[in-house]
């Protein structure tokens, strides 16, 4: 067993062992959890097919995405790196991805033609992020702001916290010596999926935010800016599934899609020096709503309830 995997199941006993109130929940806690894990992955779909395509150059007023042809003029270059969801898989149209509306933003905001390029690979983790950028280098001159999505597969699939974000720092670094801005939205709190079943869902939900914050120091570190995803665990996306999430329950829908754009546009703008003077937004690490709903919390509750009935 791998030491990822072996910290995994360490959480994951740790867990049982102090909902059952007992040791003894051991490797049967293990077992059950590793069937809740099998459950999970027969409710979410394992998805093949691509996101749609919205690359090209869009400007003010709702033009675009026009097609890139040499010559063609445009002020900035925007490219994304990362997973299925920094490419949008979920969306029904190209309009509806996270790159694409960041850039629409991007123009209304700033009045300038903006090019958009995706890189990012559905089912990628941090390690495929060095091919990413290798490719970039490979195809042109590197884009004037490259923003990263990355993680949650990181976390599916028992990748070490410290290896992802090493792995994550270094593309950073990359981006930011070939000349880009570079803005990272850390790994999503995985809590929000209810198809993934209690308790496992509160392990996964401990091991993502683990790499969230690992992942906002090695951004810094690398010279990047950290957008904690784990805001996008606000009220309308717990009380609203159906509508936050796309049709397989777990990658976000067009409006999850449009909260992450809205969440990274400040620190885009703030980069390119079109903030403005006011401070920017601090969006939590942790949603204080996730943390009213998650399952432990629910647990504690109900115990301390029935103590005083007692």
């Amino acid at each position: 067993m791998s030491g990822s995997k072996r910290r995994l199941a360490r959480d994951l006993v740790a867990t049982a062992a102090a909902t059952a109130g007992t040791a003894g929940a051991g490797w049967g806690a293990w077992t059950f959890l590793n069937g809740q894990a099998r459950t999970a992955r027969t409710v979410i779909p394992h998805r093949t097919d691509n996101a749609p395509n919205g690359d090209g150059i869009y400007g003010p007023d709702g033009l675009g995405p026009l097609r890139v042809r040499r010559g063609e003029d445009f002020d900035l270059h925007v490219m994304v790196f990362g997973d299925s969801t920094a490419a949008g898989l979920g969306a029904e149209i190209a309009d509806e991805t996270p790159g694409v509306q960041l850039t629409r933003k991007l123009t209304d905001e700033t009045g300038k033609r903006i090019r958009l390029s995706t890189k990012a690979i559905v089912g990628a983790t941090s390690r495929s992020l060095t091919g990413q950028v290798d490719a970039m280098l490979i195809a042109g001159p590197p884009p004037d702001i490259a923003i990263i999505f990355i993680g949650a597969n990181d976390v599916t699939s028992t990748s070490g916290v410290r290896a992802s974000a090493k792995r994550l720092g270094a593309a950073v670094r990359r981006l930011r010596e070939a000349g880009a801005l570079v803005v990272v939205g850390t790994c999503p709190d995985l809590g929000v999926i209810a198809a993934i079943p209690q308790p496992l869902r509160t392990v996964i939900r401990q091991y993502g935010l683990r790499l969230a914050a690992a992942q906002a120091i090695e951004t810094r570190a690398a010279g990047g800016t950290p957008v904690p995803l784990a805001d996008l665990l606000a009220r309308e996306f717990l009380a609203a599934p159906d509508r936050m999430l796309s049709a397989d329950r777990y990658h976000p829908s067009a409006a999850g899609y449009e909260l992450a754009a809205q969440i990274l546009l400040p620190a885009v703008l703030a980069g390119l020096g079109e903030w403005g003077s006011g401070p920017l937004p601090e969006p939590p690490e942790v949603s204080a709503i996730a943390e009213d709903n998650k399952w432990s919390a629910r647990t504690r509750a109900y115990l301390n309830r029935a103590a005083r009935r007692r």
